[in-house]
Order: C-alpha cells, then structure tokens, then sequence
C-alpha cells in the first residue's frame, strides 16, 4: 500500500507541474518614465514626462493575471523649460501644490497568449479618478545582465482627455487629447 501511495504521488508530481505563483516586481526608478504630448495650437506636438514614477507590478505568467500599482509624483513635471515647468505645475493644469500624485491602480492585466497585452483600471489625477486601458505595445522578461536578478519591461499607451480631469484650459485651441506613453523596468523581489 506505501508503494503504491508512494507512486500515485510521483506520478502526480510528474503529470502536474508545480504552478506557478504571482511574483513581484519593483519598478526601478532610473528607467521607468511616464511621457505626455498634445498639440499646441497645431503648431507643433509637445512631448514632456514625469521623472519620479514608482510602483510594484505582480504578474502571474500561468494563470494569466496580473496587476500595477504606480505612483507619479506630478511635481516631477519635466517640459523641457523651467518656466512652463512651474506653469504646467499650476493650478490651471496640475495643481501640484494641491494634488502632488497621481496614481494609476490596476484592476487586471488581460493576456494576449502568453503576453501581457493591456493593464486596465483607474488613473486618479487631479482628484478625478477615471478608468484608462493601457495598450502594452512591448513586453520582455529575462535575468536582468548587471543586477543578476529577474527583471521585466514594457512599454504601454494610452489617450486621455485634459478636460475630463480639469485641465481643459485653452482647449480645444491647445489640444484637449493627450498621448501618455509609460516605460517601465522592473526588478522581480
């Protein structure tokens, strides 16, 4: 009888593969980025970001799920130009004094495949929260070559609207449709 429990246990270790648990990651904050750009005045597209983005990422490859939590620290608005630096950081636009986060928190990751493919749930800015999909448009994982640890990346989009969390100064003449574009690295924990 111990033979036989014994055997009926090998064959189950064999002909079920341990699964798979939700492992996490830390974004490193040297290579995770949050841009924007919009049109102004049909001029020209103006590209900016956010330099202080953190966040953890769990992802669960075998079940196929996953989710994000990031934070943007909005007084990290980087245009390009100190003056509209502290303009964009106004209270017509983001009010950093009043709202200095922004927070993005994932209610799935949906897998195209094996790959994740979009990260949905609720971007909150300016006090507004409001629901966003994030379109992954690039994706890897592998031993990170310096740090010797598992490490994830990814690109993702999406487009929002200024107006829908108060913003909409100058709109439609400056334009009222935003790109965000996020790139992230993350080291596994």
């Amino acid at each position: 009888m111990r033979r036989s429990l014994c055997a009926v246990a090998l064959m189950t270790a064999v002909a079920f593969p341990a699964l798979a648990q939700p492992e996490t990651y830390v974004t490193d904050p040297n290579h995770t980025f949050a841009r924007f750009s919009y049109s102004h005045m049909g001029f020209s597209t103006q590209l900016s970001r956010f330099d202080k983005v953190s966040g953890t990422i769990v992802l669960d490859t075998a079940a196929k799920t996953g989710s994000a939590d990031i934070v943007i620290d909005t007084r990290s608005a980087s245009t390009g130009s100190a003056q509209f630096n502290e303009h964009i950081q106004g209270e017509d636009f983001l009010d950093t004094a009043t709202y200095p986060k922004a927070t993005f928190k994932s209610s799935e990751i949906r897998f195209k495949g094996d790959v994740p493919d979009e990260v949905v749930g609720e971007l909150n800015l300016k006090g507004v929260t409001r629901p966003v999909v994030l379109k992954i448009t690039s994706f890897k994982c592998m031993v990170h070559p310096m740090a010797k640890k598992e490490a994830c990346g990814a690109d993702a989009v999406t487009h929002l609207k200024r107006t829908d969390f108060h913003m909409g100064k100058y709109a439609p003449l400056v334009g009222d449709d935003v790109t965000v574009t996020v790139s992230v690295e993350a080291l596994k924990q």
